[in-house]
């Protein structure tokens, strides 16, 4: 996938989590050794964001090509926004799948996907 249909995605997931009552705090956040998609706040937690994109789902749905190894990455980068930010508040950890064609994509947020912090 191109780098410019993953913003396209992250810009419809942002519009998602707008539209659904979220503010958003930062996109495509990074320091020297990881990144998050996007960080919002909603009802007092931080969440934050992965977003995956599938054209198509012959090959699964897209939030199943989040590994153990993702996993790793977006607790360690979520842990590092926290103590960037001088936030020791509630958070989670969210996953907003956009499949289909980007004129008209199916989008599902999966709220507190990953757990066992």
């Amino acid at each position: 996938m191109s780098v410019a249909l993953g913003r396209i995605a992250e810009d419809l997931a942002s519009e998602y989590l707008e539209a659904s009552g979220y503010h958003l705090l930062d996109r495509n956040w990074r320091n020297r050794w990881c990144e998050l998609d996007i960080v919002a706040r909603k009802s007092g937690a931080v969440h934050f964001v992965e977003v995956k994109y599938r054209r198509n789902t012959a090959y699964g749905f897209a939030a199943e090509y989040i590994t153990r190894d993702k996993i790793s990455r977006l607790r360690r980068a979520a842990l590092a926004w926290c103590q960037a930010h001088g936030y020791d508040g509630a958070y989670q950890i969210d996953v907003v799948a956009v499949e289909g064609a980007l004129e008209a994509p199916r989008i599902t947020l999966t709220s507190n996907a990953i757990i066992d912090f």
